[in-house]
C-alpha cells in the first residue's frame, strides 16, 4: 500500500513500489492492462506485413522517374521522427545520398526540386508533417506521405499528386513503429537509396512474431526475457546505450518507450557519445557512490529511494563481418563498458542483435525492450495506454502530437 503524505499525495517510496505479483499470471496482467498495450506490442509482426502490403499498392514507382534524389528528408515527430533515424541506419554509411530526419515544422531551406521529402504522421494530422508536405509541394520536391487514411495529410498529398500510403491507426503512434517505418523504407527502395528484399521483411516479421511468443503474458519471468528485464530494472535509473549507430537508434527507442509507458527517466544514446563524458555517470551519486553506501547484507527487494542506482542496458550490435564500417571499434567500446560497470559493481544487462539484415538486427534490439517497457509499467500498476501528461499537453498546446 502506498504511503500517504500530509497533503494527500502518495509518498515517493510507496509510489515506487513494484509488485511482482502483477506479472505472475496472464489474468493479473490482463486486469492491469485494460487498453491492451501488450497486444498492441505483440502485433509488430502483422503490423510489418500489413504496412508492406499497403506500400506495395501505392504508386511508389513514379518516384524513380526522375532518378536518384540529391537528398532525402524524413519529416515527422515522435515515433514518426524515429523512422528517419531508422532509414539512415539501414542505408548505412555507404548511402549514396544524405538522409535527414527533420523534427520541426516545415523543411530545411535548402530542399528543392532535386530532393525527396517523406512526410510521416500516424494520425495524419501532425502539424509538423503537414507543414513539411505543403512546403515540399510548393518547392517542387518529390513527396511521399504516410499516415492514417482520410486525413489532412492525405488531402495534401492528393493535391500535390504525390503517393500516399494509408496506414490504419490501430494503436498509439509509439506502438505503431513498424507500420510507419516499412513504408518509409519501401519508398527509399523505390528510388535506389537502399536495398530491401521481400525476404528481409518476411524474416524480420517472423523474428518479431517469435519474440512476441517469448514475451507472452503467460510465460514466467525466468523464461520471459521482457518480464525478467523489467523486474531487474525496477526502481533504478535506466541507462540505455547502443554499441553502434544501429543499436543507438534502438537505445533511443527504448528510452522513448520507458518514458511514455513506464514513466521512467532514462539516459539513452550511442556509445560513441558516451565516451565523450556520459560514462562519468558510472562514478556519480547513482553509480559508484551509491554502491559504496549499499548494505551488502540487505535483501535485494528492500529498495529505498535513497539507494536508487543506475542500471545499464547495453544493446549490442557487432555487425556482420566485412559489411559494417567501424565495427571493431564498436566491439571494443562495448567490451570496455561492460568491464567498467563490472569494476564498479553496477548491474549491466546486454541484449545482442541477431539477424542477417540491418532491419532484422534492429528489430531484434527493439522487440524485447518494447515488451519490457509495458511490463515495467504494469509492475507499478500503471496503465501503459493512458498517459495523462501527453493528453494535457495536447489540450494546453491545442495541437496534435504524433
Amino acid at each position: 500500500m502506498s504511503r500517504r503524505m500530509d497533503d494527500g499525495t502518495a509518498g515517493v517510496s510507496g509510489a515506487c513500489q513494484v509488485d511482482e505479483g502483477r506479472l505472475e499470471t496472464a489474468e493479473a496482467i490482463a486486469a492491469g492492462d485494460p487498453g491492451g498495450a501488450l497486444l498492441a506490442v505483440a502485433q509488430a509482426g502483422p503490423q510489418m506485413r500489413e504496412a508492406a502490403a499497403l506500400a506495395a499498392e501505392a504508386n511508389l514507382a513514379s518516384l524513380a522517374d526522375e532518378g536518384r534524389p540529391r537528398a532525402v528528408v524524413v519529416a515527422g515527430v515522435g515515433t514518426a521522427g524515429r523512422t528517419g533515424d531508422i532509414l539512415s541506419t539501414v542505408a548505412g554509411p555507404r548511402a549514396p545520398v544524405p538522409v535527414v530526419a527533420h523534427r520541426s515544422a516545415g523543411i530545411p531551406g535548402w530542399v528543392g526540386a532535386a530532393d525527396v521529402v517523406i512526410a510521416v504522421s500516424a494520425s495524419g494530422r501532425s502539424p509538423e508533417a503537414l507543414a513539411a508536405a505543403e512546403a515540399a509541394a510548393r518547392r517542387g520536391a518529390r513527396l511521399v506521405a504516410i499516415g492514417a487514411p482520410d486525413t489532412e495529410l492525405q488531402a495534401v498529398a492528393e493535391r500535390a499528386r504525390a503517393p500516399y500510403i494509408p496506414v490504419p491507426r490501430r494503436a498509439p503512434a509509439r506502438m505503431s513503429l513498424w507500420a510507419l517505418t516499412v513504408p518509409v523504407l519501401m519508398a527509399a527502395k523505390s528510388f535506389g537509396l537502399i536495398r530491401l528484399n521481400e525476404a528481409d521483411i518476411a524474416e524480420t516479421a517472423a523474428r518479431l512474431d517469435a519474440d512476441a511468443e517469448r514475451c507472452k503474458p503467460s510465460a514466467d519471468p525466468f523464461v520471459n526475457p521482457a518480464k525478467s528485464l523489467a523486474l531487474d530494472m525496477a526502481n533504478s535509473i535506466p541507462v540505455v546505450w547502443g554499441s553502434s549507430p544501429l543499436a543507438g537508434v534502438a537505445a533511443r527507442r527504448f528510452g522513448d518507450m520507458l518514458a511514455a509507458n513506464a514513466r521512467y527517466p532514462v539516459v539513452a544514446g550511442e556509445l560513441g557519445e558516451v565516451g565523450r563524458g556520459r560514462v562519468g555517470l558510472l562514478d556519480g551519486v547513482f553509480g559508484t557512490l551509491a554502491e559504496q553506501d549499499r548494505d551488502i547484507f540487505a535483501d535485494p527487494g528492500d529498495d529505498d529511494v535513497s539507494s536508487t542506482r543506475l542500471r545499464i542496458v547495453l544493446l549490442r550490435d557487432d555487425g556482420i563481418d566485412g559489411e559494417d564500417d567501424g565495427a571493431p571499434n564498436d566491439v571494443r567500446r562495448a567490451d570496455a563498458v561492460v568491464e567498467l560497470a563490472d569494476r564498479r559493481g553496477i548491474r549491466c544487462d546486454v541484449i545482442n542483435a541477431e539477424g542477417a539484415s540491418a532491419l532484422e538486427r534492429l528489430a531484434s534490439l527493439v522487440a524485447v525492450p518494447d515488451f519490457t517497457s509495458v511490463y515495467l509499467a504494469l509492475a507499478h500498476a500503471l496503465d501503459p495506454m493512458s498517459v495523462p501528461a501527453v493528453s494535457e499537453l495536447k489540450e494546453l498546446s491545442r495541437s496534435t502530437l504524433d
